[in-house]
C-alpha cells in the first residue's frame, strides 16, 4: 500500500565500468614511470657505489666532507682528511665517489 515496490536496476556493461576505472589506471602508470621506476633506479645506483668502495677512493659525504679512505669494514669506513686526521663515518653516509686526485686539485 504504502511501500513502493522494488525492482533490480539493469546491469551495467563492462566497458561502462572499465571506462570510470580508466582514469585511475592511466594515473598509476604515471606514478609509476615518472616517480616511483626512477626512484629505485637511483636507489640500486647508489647501493651498487656503496658495495663497491675500497681503500683509496675519494669520497663525498651526505655532509659535504670530502676524504680518502683508508680503511673499509662492512658498516663503517675510515676517511683520511688531511695527513693524520681520520674519522670514522657509516657506510651509507657516503653520497659521490669522486675521481681520483680531486682532493689533490682542490688544495
Amino acid at each position: 500500500m504504502f511501500i513502493a515496490p522494488a525492482y533490480a536496476a539493469d546491469a551495467v556493461p563492462t566497458a561502462a565500468g572499465f571506462m570510470q576505472f580508466l582514469p585511475m589506471v592511466v594515473i598509476f602508470v604515471l606514478f609509476y614511470f615518472l616517480l616511483i621506476r626512477p626512484q629505485q633506479k637511483r636507489a640500486k645506483e647508489l647501493r651498487a657505489m656503496l658495495d663497491a668502495l675500497q681503500k683509496g677512493d675519494e669520497v663525498v659525504t651526505n655532509g659535504g666532507v670530502l676524504g680518502r679512505i683508508s680503511k673499509v669494514g662492512e658498516q663503517y669506513i675510515t676517511l683520511e682528511l688531511a695527513d693524520g686526521v681520520e674519522i670514522l663515518v657509516q657506510r651509507a653516509s657516503v653520497s659521490q665517489r669522486l675521481d681520483k686526485g680531486t682532493i689533490k686539485n682542490n688544495k
